[in-house]
């Protein structure tokens, strides 16, 4: 059910690009308030934020594959052909546009990189290089610093909350949700996130049910 709303529910698209008008709209004012928008920089994950991946999760799950242990990941980058998440290419490019610096951070293989910047220039996107593409190596909180010792980062964006802030990593659920209200004030200010109902750290997390006895009585 998570991956059919993913990839195929018209609410999944109206939230992308939700997400993305707000982005938009942050990033203008952050660029006007700048005396050089050059020292600005937007950081981004790559998959289920800019790009949509649910074509090798449907292959998967079609075949009675467990898509999530990622065993099926590595021929993707390499051979798949992902799409783009709605707004993605119309922000980036506008912040381009702005003269605001764009740095991907993923942890897609970055034995790989190759593949992954391939991909990424086939779908248009703007500065695509092996500077501005950070792959799987140190955590992202250490990529994310790499990116302000010579920018200001005004906008992040993702899908999953360690795209955000180190705190989030490997941490129990219910510490993840304290985080989140903790940090109320950067949803949608400065921390723009995407859905993505097909895989995360929730997966496996127990359900909370209501007790009474189950009634069956027609409408």
């Amino acid at each position: 059910m998570g991956l059919r709303f993913q990839q195929q529910s018209a609410e999944v698209r109206a939230l992308q690009r939700q997400a993305y008008n707000i982005a938009t709209q942050k990033l203008a004012a952050a660029v006007e308030a700048a005396d050089d928008p050059s020292k600005l920089a937007i950081v981004s994950d790559l998959d289920e934020t800019v790009i949509d991946n649910s074509a090798l999760l449907a292959r998967d799950l079609k075949n009675c594959h467990t898509y999530d242990v990622w065993d099926t990941w590595l021929p993707w980058e390499r051979d798949g052909k992902p799409t783009l998440i709605p707004g993605a290419r119309e922000f980036l490019n506008y912040a381009d546009e702005l003269g605001v610096s764009i740095r991907y951070i993923s942890d897609r293989a970055d034995k790989q990189k190759d593949y992954t910047l391939a991909t990424l220039n086939e779908l248009g996107l703007p500065q695509i290089s092996p500077e501005t593409v950070l792959l799987l190596g140190p955590p992202k909180v250490e990529r994310r610093e790499i990116v302000r010792k010579d920018h200001q980062i005004v906008l992040m964006l993702g899908d999953t909350l360690h795209d955000f802030d180190g705190g989030f990593r490997k941490t129990p659920l219910d510490h993840q949700k304290s985080l989140v209200d903790e940090n109320a004030a950067k949803w949608g200010a400065e921390w723009i996130v995407f859905p993505n109902t097909a895989y995360g750290t929730w997966s496996e997390a127990p359900l909370t049910t209501w007790s009474d006895e189950t009634i069956i009585e027609k409408w």
